[in-house]
């Protein structure tokens, strides 16, 4: 469960990459570190910030460059890959267009999943069928953002073999059913500056996205050096920010690894509100388990908890998809 912390912790993962895949991973005090903290960051925030990830730093600049440059096109420009329904979820939506809890967020963004053929996960998959729609413009945007997903797959998939050991599991505890095929959600964003106008007397829609828990196992968040927006709320109900520190990703777990830990982690409350004069990019990349991966407690967390499942199981697909089709104004 959350604590009323104050701030969140930053660790440096890199004895972990280094040594992710060797057979005595958990034995290593280098990464035993690593996972007393990854452990610490989950019971007590949900949220923690990653430094030596190994994803370039010039990369990450990259991935933000390109994107403040498609945002700051043409709206005419922008329209051209338009989300739908018919698209499978996929694609440009406009300021207003996302809704959190009934209410529009103040945000562009691009939608990205991963490609789900004609037929795949039969009826569970229909309304996520298909590929991404890229830009024409800038002209190395899918290839880019190509690599990027790819890099943070990886990533991911080695932060999470930390998590299952601070569960007290096997570092593969998190593969195979739950996680061996994972799926991933790409939310490519755009928060207009602050309007002058609106002086200190906000509006309700002055939030660029509304309070709400991620879906799925892990995010991470590549967000603006220079602009501090991001919130956290603690169990008190205060929100803290979550400051840019260049060079870092801002990392969060999700609804399922909740259910997974059976609640000895928390899937945390988060909000955007951009109250800076200048817009604010951000490139959220969500690790999720299989789509077609019934997910309940682990059995090593279960056993840590009393031996009672405190959650009913949940299919990561159905319950990505009953988010997907009521979160956005067509």
């Amino acid at each position: 469960m959350a604590t009323d912390f104050k701030s969140i912790p930053i660790i440096d993962i890199s004895p972990l990459l280094e040594k992710w895949d060797h057979p005595n991973l958990a034995h290593d005090e280098g990464v035993a570190q690593v996972v007393r903290q990854l452990g610490q960051a989950c019971r007590e925030a949900g949220f923690f910030y990653v430094k030596g990830h190994g994803i370039p730093i010039s990369l990450m600049k990259e991935i933000r460059s390109i994107t403040r440059e498609y945002f700051h096109q043409p709206y005419e420009e922008k329209l051209k890959i338009k989300l739908s329904a018919a698209t499978g979820y996929r694609g440009y939506q406009r300021i207003g267009e996302n809704i959190t809890k009934g209410i529009p967020d103040i945000h562009e963004a691009i939608d990205c999943y991963r490609e789900v053929k004609h037929g795949m996960y039969g009826n569970l998959g229909k309304a996520m069928q298909g590929s991404n729609i890229w830009p024409s413009n800038p002209p190395n945007f899918k290839q880019l953002m190509e690599e990027y997903v790819d890099r943070c797959t990886d990533l991911s998939r080695k932060i999470m073999r930390g998590i299952a050991l601070a569960l007290g599991g096997s570092a593969d505890e998190m593969e195979g059913e739950v996680g061996g095929d994972p799926f991933w959600v790409l939310r490519i964003i755009g928060y207009p500056a602050v309007s002058i106008s609106n002086g200190h007397d906000k509006a309700d829609n002055d939030v660029g996205c509304g309070a709400h828990t991620d879906y799925g196992l892990l995010t991470l968040v590549n967000q603006d050096d220079d602009i501090v927006a991001l919130q956290v709320r603690n169990k008190s109900g205060e929100w803290i920010s979550a400051p840019p520190i260049p060079g870092t990703f801002v990392c969060n777990i999700g609804d399922m690894l909740k259910i997974l830990s059976n609640g000895i982690y928390e899937s945390t409350l988060h909000r955007v509100i951009n109250n800076s004069p200048k817009y604010r990019v951000c490139v959220a990349y969500f690790y999720e388990p299989n789509f077609d991966a019934a997910i309940e407690p682990l059995d090593v967390c279960s056993q840590k908890t009393g031996g009672t499942k405190n959650f009913e199981g949940a299919v990561y697909g159905k319950h990505l998809v009953s988010k997907v089709t009521t979160n956005f104004v067509m």
